[in-house]
């Protein structure tokens, strides 16, 4: 059974840099489907498994955010060539981002996990 979960109303300073990031980083007007509903979620603090179609726009969900929070955002994915693919797209558009798995070597992992402490 799905049970969904209404967002609370994020903070308007929030939600404009939302509409603000979406045009000026990732270069879209608006949101798709149930995009701006989760992401209003999550800045309004709440936590979200997404669940959509491969190329829905899920991870606009998570990145999104993460550019608005403070902090740093963990993301954990299964798939290496996701991560890289992701990753390459966030620098493109001048987000820093990295990745850490089993693929790198020691010199690169220890870079990322150097850079994650700072």
């Amino acid at each position: 059974m799905t049970e969904r979960v209404e967002a609370a109303a994020p903070v308007r300073p929030a939600a404009d840099e939302a509409d603000r990031i979406l045009e000026s980083v990732f270069g879209f007007r608006e949101f798709r489907g149930s995009q701006r509903e989760i992401v209003d979620h999550v800045l309004a603090g709440g936590d979200a498994l997404v669940v959509m179609p491969t190329g829905s726009g899920k991870s606009l969900c998570y990145q999104l955010p993460a550019l608005i929070r403070p902090g740093m955002a963990v993301i954990v994915s299964p798939l290496i060539a996701l991560m890289q693919d992701q990753v390459t797209a966030l620098r493109e558009l001048g987000v820093a981002a990295a990745c850490l798995h089993s693929g790198l070597d020691e010199e690169d992992a220890r870079d990322v996990r150097e850079r994650l402490r700072t």
